[in-house]
């Protein structure tokens, strides 16, 4: 170790450095390589300070190992003499992934030879200053010099970037002058304010989602130059494969939603498909819908129905829809049987307790002969074992060290689309990366859980030398007070502590549309979320604000009243019809007419029979002005019933015109229709109810009993009585409800979308 400590020191690294390189054994290896073919080079000569950085650099950051001798050459032999030429000759041998460089084109790339001298700069910064001539004089030093930097560095790419910024700083000095007092005064912050403009909402949150996903595509390969991408494996075919996708796809880029056909999809898949439908339609692509259907234990046909419907329902056009099952992977069992035919995959005995975890026993028939391996698998195709009885697994290490995943194993379920007709089913690891391969997926996008698999994705694809797409991992969308695995929901339900996947408490799809959440809402929040690496947590509320934004332009207001007290106005000359606008701040976009008769309904908290201190609605002494009536009502006798309870008001009405503006209006509702009202709150307490911290007894301890309110006998104005299921509304001084559908024509049932305003405690 301490020659090795000595050796890494000689070429100018601290010992601190050395000592930490030593502990990464692949690096530490290569870097002794580099080290001895640059002693090799120089002969007696002791290898510079400046070459020895270069050297480290470039093996902490080179992948291609076989061009480590040339890039080492290029180093000791001065020709690449600063960082920024070795950055370019890193992405050159990583855009170039073949055997034979063109050296000439390497050179002119890398800047090898390009002397720049002091005259140059000069002269260059000169040209830059005087383009900016006019703008420097009237800002002086609060001109952003970053500037002139980025434009010098453009035009003086090899040239030695102190010798630009003090060449810069020089010129800028003898043009302005020294700074005087007014220079050196703090320039005032500009503070910016947000204002949501709804009028415009829904176009900017739709168009910076596509903005973010152009700008994401900055970062990834384009279509057919995959081997650019950090980590992806290049085989001596690779070129040959690339060529022939570009052939058949023209270019194009191409994504896929997989989602698993054993549960409805929740609030994390939403961003999953704005992200992957978003960025094929961002950078003129397509992207498939595809089932992973390789478990018939838990996938039911009407799983398949609701995830087309949940994905069109947030506004995605399906028209590349296909399945594991039914893309050609299964018959094609000459896939597998290659596998094992190159030695890369053999079948297994060990039990399926025996395989879980991370400390997997190898197997003792890892080593099996090829001829047995085929045997065995034919026997299992045609049904002759039990399940659990056989594997066939792959032999790879992946990147969380479990060994030897599972390709295949049997299951004698009927699948429920293709019956069965097979006995034996692909898993995840072995399906995922065909079928990209298969259907020429360009970008895999898949959530940071799956990182752990892209290594046996490009094994496999490179083990049968096909294809091989790109996997891009992203973060995932996670909110709190809630639950949204599979297995827990469907607990949720069994317990009857929520009726089904689609139980308005819940944050799937369903549920949310159920609520009465629009999509476009889904995906502003989305849009807002970003698209983030990191895993992102986010609070309930900061979804419902999006909810009020788009319901606010959308849904048309009606009268509700949800505790009645009935209210009999003693003066009204007539029966009459009151006109009662959609949205109050715009009247163009519509309106409706309610009854308004001598009796009336208001809520039981808009009166108050002691008045008390800021209340400003009716009471025995206070007047109260009725909403879009233009009356004004006081009260003239108070009824109750035999416990006390006030029943009934009797009033007087006049016009609004005629007396003192009241200090409130009320809404009101009169020949109304009988409703019930669900009334929805957070379903758990904690904030992270699956967390032990928070919630010892676990997630079912945690129900919040308040969770849902049911009011069967609340009153709603008959604007509403032709209303679908799924239409919303804003009850006025309520919230925003939508049609529930388990409306009959008897009664309508509405659920609580959102209050109209955030609750202070929620936040």
């Amino acid at each position: 170790m301490a020659d090795a400590v000595s050796i890494f020191m000689s070429i100018g690294l601290s010992e601190q450095k050395a000592k930490e390189t030593l502990k990464n054994e692949a690096l530490s290896s290569t870097l002794k390589k580099a080290i001895d073919q640059a002693q090799g080079l120089l002969g007696s000569a002791s290898i510079d300070k400046t070459a020895g950085t270069l050297l480290y650099n470039m093996v902490t950051r080179l992948k291609d190992l076989n061009r480590l001798s040339f890039l080492t050459e290029y180093i000791i032999t001065r020709k690449i003499t600063s960082e920024l030429q070795l950055s370019a000759a890193l992405d050159f041998i990583k855009s170039h992934p073949q055997k034979n460089l063109d050296r000439l084109e390497f050179e002119a790339a890398c800047g090898v030879g390009v002397m720049v001298t002091p005259e140059q700069i000069e002269d260059a910064v000169e040209l830059i200053i005087r383009k900016h001539k006019d703008q420097l004089l009237a800002e002086r030093y609060r001109f952003n010099m970053g500037i002139l930097m980025g434009e010098a560095r453009t035009a003086l790419k090899w040239a030695d970037g102190k010798m630009v910024k003090n060449e810069v700083d020089m010129q800028v000095l003898h043009f302005l002058g020294p700074k005087t007092e007014a220079d050196l005064e703090k320039k005032p912050k500009v503070y910016f304010y947000f204002v949501p403009s709804e009028a415009c909402e829904a176009n900017t949150e739709g168009k910076s989602l596509m903005e973010q996903l152009r700008g994401e595509a900055l970062k990834f390969h384009k279509p057919g130059e995959n081997y650019k991408t950090e980590g992806y494996v290049v085989t001596s075919n690779t070129m040959n494969l690339l060529k022939k996708h570009l052939e058949e796809t023209g270019g194009q880029v191409r994504s896929r939603f997989p989602p698993e056909p054993n549960g409805i999809l929740h609030i994390g898949h939403a961003k999953a498909i704005n992200f992957n439908f978003g960025f094929a339609k961002a950078n003129n692509g397509i992207c498939f819908l595809r089932y992973d259907d390789t478990n018939p234990e838990k996938e039911e046909e009407k799983y398949f129905t609701a995830i087309k419907e949940m994905v069109e329902w947030l506004g995605e056009a399906v028209t590349l829809m296909c399945a594991g099952s039914e893309c050609g992977l299964y018959d094609r069992l000459m896939i597998p049987f290659c596998l094992c035919v190159r030695g890369h995959a053999y079948v297994c005995h060990q039990r399926g307790e025996e395989l879980k975890g991370h400390n997997v026993p190898p197997s003792p028939w890892r080593e099996r002969p090829v001829e047995e391996s085929l045997l065995l698998f034919d026997r299992m195709r045609k049904g002759m074992f039990a399940e659990g009885e056989v594997t066939l697994r792959m032999k790879m290490v992946m990147e969380d060290g479990k060994m030897d995943p599972v390709a295949y194993r049997i299951k004698y379920t009927p699948h429920h689309r293709t019956g069965d007709t097979w006995c034996i089913y692909p898993t995840y690891d072995y399906t995922h990366c065909l079928c990209d391969s298969i259907e020429n997926i360009t970008h895999s996008l898949c959530t940071k859980e799956f990182q752990s698999r892209r290594s046996s994705y490009f094994w496999l694809c490179n083990a049968l030398d096909l294809y091989c797409p790109v996997q891009w991992e992203y973060g995932r969308l996670n909110l709190t007070y809630t639950v949204v695995s599979k297995r827990k929901i469907i607990k949720l339900v069994e317990t009857g502590i929520v009726r089904d996947w689609d139980d308005p408490r819940l944050f799937t799809l369903t549920a949310l549309r159920r609520r009465g959440f629009p999509s476009q809402a889904i995906n502003n929040f989305c849009a807002r979320v970003g698209v983030t690496v990191a895993q992102t947590t986010m609070e309930p509320h900061l979804l419902e604000a999006c909810v009020r934004e788009a319901l606010n332009d959308t849904a048309p207001r009606a009268m509700a009243i949800l505790e009645p007290l009935k209210v009999t106005i003693t003066n009204l000359p007539t029966n009459a019809q009151v006109r009662v606008p959609d949205f109050p701040a715009n009247e163009a976009k519509g309106s409706h007419v309610v009854p308004f008769s001598k009796t009336i309904f208001i809520e039981q908290s808009d009166f108050r029979e002691v008045m008390e201190k800021g209340y400003k609605r009716l009471t025995s002494d206070q007047p109260v002005g009725l909403r879009h009536a233009g009356y004004v009502i006081s009260v003239q006798r108070v009824i109750k019933d035999g416990c006390g309870k006030v029943c009934e008001l009797e009033v007087t009405c006049a016009s609004s015109d005629s007396v003192e503006k009241p200090k409130a209006f009320i809404h009101w509702v009169s020949d109304p229709l009988r409703c019930e009202v669900r009334m929805y709150e957070r379903l758990f307490l904690h904030k992270n109810p699956e967390d032990p911290a928070e919630v010892p007894a676990g997630f079912l301890s945690d129900i919040n009993p308040n969770s849902l309110t049911v009011i069967e006998s609340a009153l709603v104005d008959r604007s509403v009585g032709k209303a679908k299921v799924f239409e919303k509304f804003q009850f006025e001084r309520v919230g925003y409800f939508s049609l529930d559908p388990d409306s009959t024509s008897e009664k309508l049932v509405f659920n609580r979308t959102v209050t109209l305003k955030e609750d202070p405690g929620k936040m």
